[in-house]
């Protein structure tokens, strides 16, 4: 099983407004049958970190999840509104050991 994390660094002052876009995103996941993500915010480090997190049996499945949600329209609509309340992001992708 994989782990894959979507770290996220908002802008200043974004937090509000990009949890709620969040929960479009998961609602159009759910709709593609994916699991329900883990989402996180920071206690410490740096200020305005959102992370989500999705598991997957393995490389394959994540792959095949990452062209269809990338291939749905409601997809595209959100990600335009979501870009100007990040500054950056990365994913991380680990093996889950337990």
């Amino acid at each position: 099983m994989i782990l894959v994390r979507d770290v996220f660094q908002l802008k200043f002052g974004k937090a509000k407004e990009a949890k709620a876009l969040v929960k479009e995103v998961v609602a159009i996941q759910r709709k593609l049958g994916f699991a329900s993500p883990r989402l996180l915010t920071d206690l410490t480090g740096p200020y305005y970190t959102f992370v989500m997190e999705l598991t997957f049996q393995n490389l394959a499945e994540f792959e095949k999840a990452l062209k269809e949600i990338m291939g749905n329209p409601e997809f595209g609509q959100w990600y335009q509104k979501m870009i100007p309340l990040v500054d950056s992001g990365r994913r991380e992708v680990y093996t889950v050991v337990e």
